[in-house]
């Protein structure tokens, strides 16, 4: 136990295009320090709390969790095995509204206290239930769960008030760490937020703010013969030039997250060989997120004309060149059977193809709103791929409708601040980054019931909506309420928009081996399966 130190489902293809066969056992080496570079400052240490990469990359390796998207093959988000559970994951019971987990034996967290179904117990009541004042933004993930319960030190039993796929791929979800009940019980509920305690592969060292976080090999980790690494550094990296540069002089390995082309391209024509490349489409969507609660962002009228401003289009052409972003997309991940085809954007408003149309409403829009000569701040993140470049273009993209907005680009944890506790913003950026591919509960951020819900809007329509879409167990009928969900969301209130969604490109140095990208920049951040050939 460390402190705070200042110092569902998918095709079978893509199965095919994101997975790989497990190398032998014999192919692994141990030994060696993994370095790698992170583009974003920690806010915290809570998985619970949290969404950014900027923690789970150098925290996650700390933790386990109940069961995991399958590390040998990340990117088929119905491959989910046990972690923390025995056996296979297993199937509901009860007309599908129980689940019962066998939980293995001889585990122990990092300060030598045993794991229990009860430790299991305490962390999802803390993630679905939590106490008043006690953040949980995963907690509208779990509106299906009545109760969690241990009849035993080793079973632990989810009774769900109605039968639902979106079950399971919530619990795999790599943010729900298994804390200890006695830390919770002992330190209350905010003492992960500066405090590692986990089971994970690796213990916590040492975390240096803007330097690095450092773990070394748990030896009692428990699957047998891992992790194979002795240690791992997570360097704080925030500009992109400096990534770049330390994987180019060999100062850090990998970089987790994704390059943009340009990067790549320049570390692979320098490196050759010593470089290998995976690139995948992104669970993640870059959002543009107005201030309810502030005038005039609570007229529809004006963020319907902000939504119509934007040209998806021809914005795709260009910023694929620059940034990690790609894909025109709605409120889905667009490799799924539920996203919008390409067909269904165009008739929406805000997708239409003819841009000059779209921004003639916008500014008719404005002036039936008073607001012709609208002013206001875009509050930015102050990390480069591809919140700065794509804030930039947005605000490119409103002069053009007559509107003038200064953009104020500021750090991860102020960042956070601002669209979570003080809503200091007239309109921010903001993202829809989720693990593994769950497009019925991905889309509870845009619930204003939602604790990730940083517009501060009610909309009772869109709550029926997605009740029926979480009960729904016919296909057709769901992709018909995910359409209406969609167009309330986007085109009739543009509540939050999407702009683009992102592409993920993995750049690392040839001798990293066992990782393996997936649709998400959160997925197989444990490091369990990571050894170095050289």
């Amino acid at each position: 136990m460390q402190a705070l130190k200042t110092g569902v489902a998918f095709s079978g293809a893509l199965a095919l295009a994101f997975g790989m066969a497990a190398l032998p056992a014999h192919a692994q080496k141990k030994g060696g320090e993994l370095n790698y570079v992170v583009g974003s400052k920690i806010p915290s240490y809570d998985g619970h709390a949290e969404s950014t990469f900027g923690m789970i990359h150098p925290i996650r390796p700390f933790y386990s969790l109940l069961i995991r998207v399958n590390p040998d093959n990340p990117g088929d988000p119905t491959d989910i095995v046990c972690d923390l559970c025995e056996g296979d994951v297993p199937e509901a019971t009860d007309d599908g509204t129980k689940y019962t987990f066998k939980i293995r034996q001889g585990v122990k967290f990092h300060d030598g206290t045993p794991l229990t179904a009860h430790d299991i117990v305490a962390t999802f009541n803390k993630i679905v239930k939590p106490p008043k004042g006690i953040r949980s933004i995963r907690a509208q993930y779990f509106r299906m769960v009545k109760s969690i319960e241990a009849p035993d030190d080793n079973t632990v039993v989810f009774t769900l008030e109605f039968p639902t796929a979106t079950f399971i791929p919530s619990v795999a979800m790599p943010f729900n760490f298994v804390y200890s009940k006695k830390d919770l019980d002992e330190h209350g509920y905010e003492w992960h937020q500066k405090n590692v305690n986990g089971t994970g592969p690796f213990k916590f060292v040492e975390h240096q703010p803007g330097a690095f976080v450092r773990g070394v090999r748990y030896d009692d980790y428990h699957f047998e013969g891992r992790p194979y690494l002795d240690g791992f550094r997570a360097i704080s990296a925030p500009k992109l030039a400096s990534r770049v540069l330390a994987i180019e002089s060999d100062r850090a390995a990998i970089e987790f997250r994704g390059f943009p082309p340009k990067s790549r391209d320049d570390l692979t024509k320098v490196l050759g060989d010593k470089i290998t490349v995976q690139e995948t489409d992104w669970n993640c969507g870059l959002f543009l997120t107005p201030n309810h609660k502030r005038k005039p962002f609570d007229d529809p009228r004006v963020r319907r004309a902000l939504n119509l401003a934007l040209d998806r289009w021809g914005g795709s052409k260009y910023l694929t060149r620059i940034a990690i972003v790609k894909t025109v997309g709605g409120v889905v991940y667009p490799k799924h059977p539920l996203a919008a085809t390409k067909e269904e954007l165009e008739a929406m408003e805000g997708y239409w193809p003819d841009i000059n149309k779209s921004r003639e409403m916008a500014k008719k829009l404005l002036k039936e709103a008073g607001q012709e000569n609208l002013t206001f701040t875009l509050t930015n993140r102050g990390v480069d791929q591809p919140y700065k470049l794509v804030g930039t273009w947005a605000i490119d993209q409103w002069r053009k409708i007559g509107v003038t907005v200064k953009q104020d680009v500021v750090t991860t944890p102020i960042w956070y601040d601002k669209l979570r506790q003080s809503k200091d913003f007239d309109v921010s950026t903001d993202a829809n980054c989720q693990s593994v591919v769950n497009p019925v509960a991905d889309i509870s951020k845009w619930l204003g019931s939602a604790g990730s819900n940083y517009a501060d809007y009610e909309d009772q329509k869109m709550e029926d909506i997605y009740a029926q879409m979480l009960k729904s167990g016919d296909a057709a009928k769901t992709r018909e309420l995910m359409r209406e969900f969609e167009t309330h969301a986007i085109s009739t209130e543009a509540k939050m928009f999407t702009t683009l969604w992102w592409n993920r490109i993995s750049v690392h140095r040839s001798y990293v081996k066992g990782w393996k990208t997936s649709p998400s920049h959160y997925l197989n951040q444990h490091l369990d399966n990571v050894w170095l050939d050289k």
